[in-house]
């Protein structure tokens, strides 16, 4: 007598081979090859490919950040230096005669 694991498997193996030889698996491989298809078609990327897009997305979000906060920064020291230079207008003399005057 055989022990169950051992039935099991040669079940299997009796099941797929009949599949197999069947027309159901002549379906099995149309269905495969349609959907393999299809999925060509909608043209869908891997979990891999996912990840990988995600990370560089992740990574220019950061880069985008550290340019805008040394915009910010740049924007207003520039806007400090403006507010502490003498005005051209009035370093003249109100008597003084401006160019083109």
């Amino acid at each position: 007598m055989t022990s169950r694991s051992q039935w099991f498997e040669e079940f299997q193996r009796n099941l797929s081979d009949l599949i197999a030889k069947s027309p159901a698996g002549d379906i099995e491989r149309n269905v495969k090859a349609l959907m393999a298809q299809t999925f060509t078609r909608l043209d869908l990327v891997t979990r891999e490919e996912l990840d990988v897009q995600q990370e560089l997305l992740e990574r220019a979000l950061q880069r985008l950040t550290v340019l805008e906060q040394r915009l910010e920064a740049l924007e207003t020291g520039a806007g400090a230096e403006q507010a502490t230079l003498p005005d051209s207008s009035a370093s003249r003399k109100p008597d003084a005669p401006g160019p083109g005057e």
